[in-house]
C-alpha cells in the first residue's frame, strides 16, 4: 500500500492522546487502564486504513479494540473515521479504540500472557515467495507468538482473498494446536451480510465478485 507521507501527520496524531498511544509498550499487561474498564479486548493486526476496526468499536461498544499499523497516515486515516462513527452517537472521543503505531513482529512487547481476547488478521501481506513464508502473519512464528497472548478461549479471524495463503494459513493454525470453525471458501456467496463489518479490500474485492475466504482459529485445550 502507497502512501503519500503528508507533514504534520505525526504532530496530528500526538495531540489525540484520547486515541494515539505514542509508547504502547507501557499498557503491557495493563491495556484496562488505559481504557478504564476490564472489557475485552479485540486486536486487529495491520489494520490498513481502518475502516474495519473504526466500525467494530461503534458496533461493538462493550469491547476494547486497538487498531496496530507501521505507517502514522493509516493511523491518522483510522482516527478520522472513528471520530466520524462517533460523532453520530453524540461523542466526539472514541471511548474503546486505540492506535499504536508498532511493528506486529514485537507483539509480544505490547500485550501480556492471555490478555487479548481476539486478534483480527484481515488481507495480511500473503508474501508469496516461499523464501518469505517467515513474514507472514500466519507463520509458526507469528502463531506462537499470539498463542501466549491470547486467552484460554481467545479466537483469531482471519479473511483473506488469496487461496495460497489461506490454505497455508489452515495448515500452519493446525500444526501450531488450534480448532478451526465456521471456515468459508467464499464468505459473501449469497451477498453480505447487513451485519458483516467489511475492510477496504474486502469491499472492493467484493464489488468485483472475487472469493473472500475466511476462518476462525481457537486455541486447542
Amino acid at each position: 500500500m502507497r502512501l503519500r507521507r503528508r507533514a504534520g501527520t505525526m504532530d496530528a496524531l500526538l495531540r489525540q492522546p484520547d486515541i494515539y498511544i505514542p509508547e504502547p509498550r507501557e499498557y503491557k499487561g495493563r491495556w484496562h487502564e488505559f481504557f478504564g474498564n476490564s472489557n475485552p479486548l479485540h486486536v486487529e493486526l495491520g489494520m490498513g486504513k481502518g475502516r474495519f476496526i473504526s466500525n467494530m468499536s461503534g458496533h461493538y461498544p462493550d469491547c476494547n479494540f486497538i487498531g496496530i499499523d507501521m505507517k502514522e497516515e493509516l493511523l491518522m486515516q483510522a482516527s478520522d473515521k472513528a471520530r466520524s462513527i462517533w460523532a453520530e452517537k453524540a461523542q466526539m472521543e472514541p471511548p474503546n479504540l486505540a492506535l499504536a503505531l508498532f511493528n506486529i513482529e514485537y507483539v509480544l512487547d505490547l500485550f501480556g500472557a492471555g490478555e487479548v481476547s481476539r486478534i483480527y488478521l484481515n488481507f495480511s501481506d500473503p508474501w508469496p515467495k516461499r523464501r518469505h513464508a517467515r513474514r507472514r502473519l500466519t507463520h509458526p512464528e507469528f502463531l506462537a507468538k499470539y498463542t501466549h497472548i491470547l486467552r484460554s478461549d481467545g479466537e483469531i479471524h482471519l479473511k483473506t482473498d488469496g487461496e495460497h495463503f489461506f490454505e497455508f494459513s489452515l495448515n500452519s493454525f493446525i500444526e501450531a494446536g488450534f480448532d478451526l470453525r465456521n471456515v468459508s471458501l467464499s464468505l459473501h456467496r449469497e451477498g453480505a451480510h447487513p451485519e458483516h463489518v467489511m475492510t477496504e479490500y474486502e469491499m472492493k474485492f467484493h464489488e468485483r465478485g472475487q472469493n473472500i475466504y475466511r476462518c476462525e482459529a481457537v486455541p486447542r485445550n
